[in-house]
């Protein structure tokens, strides 16, 4: 009889994670000893994920707001700042704003809107209908902005993120000023010298900035980048990627996490005989349809996987064989057909229509999302997932 259970995902938990820990040692402990618990096997082409989260941790991956502050100052001169395009979040951007803020005189701040870049929204598109405002256009200042939008709070943090960011460069010393626009060449009627902080588009707000006669240009991604006085860094990606840690503390994204990935997989085989694929996740990409937010806050979705979960998906759509090449069949004879097509399939299936339909992203930003909704985000203890049968098809025995 075929197998009757498809892909599982099961969180692991494991101890708290301090920096210096053995962390290839605790993630193969943990995914041995939950199998042993629970009473299943470990088998081929399972795969174990952990958060970027306890990599970073165990690395010790942390960074001040004095050396934020250090880096801005050498970067730009320590007078006046344009940030740009910066995410709407205490978790993720507070601290490095207040670093920021604290390595400059004054902070011009222009937030895009109705929404950040993740789906955070200060306001809605209905509003700007009412309104009467073109956001691919108009820039606000704050004036016009309150005049027109009040303050408004999020719809699940019941924050203000403009008062709260303005409170914030305030409180570290610097003056403040407050835009509102989409188009990156604003910023520059009020300062030459720009921090961009977009994450997936960052590489393209650099090339419009300069051409638009930018002086000084620099990407969250370029902040820490290298150690600042003996502190974490991220040579790929700066401080994007990272999470308050203290009210004057990040946790930066982990950096050289290839060998961590390789190690936990020779641990696996070793302790089991079984080729497991080992990946570090971040946040997921899945759109919440209330919030609107789409996660994604990290620069890629897993920043070091093992060499089995490198590139896309190789599926056939079901559904679309079943109304197509097998409608006249049902039954044993349908199941039957439908299992022999997919032996049969070609290696690549780019292009073929049986594959339409078929999620066209990445293995490891598939795998990541799943990952990342079995962890959440909160108390939940379990930084490791372990998944079996993602690799199974109808055929599986």
């Amino acid at each position: 009889m075929s197998r009757m259970v498809g892909t599982v995902s099961r969180g692991v938990r494991a101890p708290i994670i301090r920096s210096g820990d053995n962390l290839a040692e605790i993630v193969t402990d943990s995914v041995l000893t939950a199998a042993k618990e629970e009473g299943y096997e470990i088998r081929d082409r399972d795969i174990v994920a952990m958060t970027e989260a306890i990599v970073a941790r165990a690395q010790g991956n942390y960074a001040s707001v004095d050396d934020i502050a250090a880096d801005v100052r050498a970067k730009f001169g320590g007078e006046t700042v344009g940030i740009i395009f910066p995410i709407l979040s205490r978790n993720r951007f507070s601290v490095c704003l207040t670093g920021m803020a604290m390595g400059a005189k004054k902070i011009v701040l222009m937030l895009s809107y109705p929404s950040d870049e993740v789906g955070n929204h200060l306001i809605s598109l209905d509003a700007l209908d009412e309104k009467g405002v073109n956001p691919y256009s108009d820039v606000l200042d704050l004036k016009t902005y309150r005049e027109l939008f009040g303050y408004e709070k999020h719809r699940f943090t019941g924050v203000d993120y403009v008062e709260f960011y303005e409170t914030l460069i305030r409180d570290a010393g610097a003056d403040c000023e407050i835009i509102f626009g989409n188009d990156p060449r604003a910023i520059l009627k009020y300062t030459k010298n720009v921090l961009n902080c977009d994450i997936h588009t960052r590489a393209r707000t650099k090339r419009i900035l300069r051409a638009a006669g930018a002086e000084i240009v620099y990407g969250m991604d370029e902040i820490l980048s290298a150690p600042v006085n003996g502190s974490g860094y991220n040579e790929h990606y700066g401080l994007l990627g990272s999470n308050k840690a203290t009210d004057t503390q990040v946790k930066l994204f982990p950096r050289d996490c290839k060998a961590l990935v390789d190690d936990i997989q020779a641990r696996l085989f070793v302790a089991t005989g079984k080729n497991v694929e080992v990946m570090v996740y971040g946040d997921g990409a899945f759109k919440d349809p209330v919030g609107k937010i789409w996660e994604l806050a990290d620069p890629v979705v897993s920043p070091a996987y093992t060499a089995g979960l490198e590139g896309t998906p190789n599926e056939l759509k079901l559904k679309y064989l079943a109304d197509n090449d097998f409608a006249d069949l049902s039954g044993d004879a349908l199941k039957a057909a439908i299992k022999e097509k997919i032996q049969q399939k070609d290696s690549d299936l780019y292009g073929k229509m049986a594959s339409e339909g078929t999620t066209p992203r990445q293995l490891t930003d598939l795998i990541g999302s799943l990952c990342d909704l079995t962890s959440g985000s909160g108390d939940k203890g379990t930084p490791i997932v372990h998944i079996q049968g993602y690799f199974d098809n109808y055929t599986a025995e």
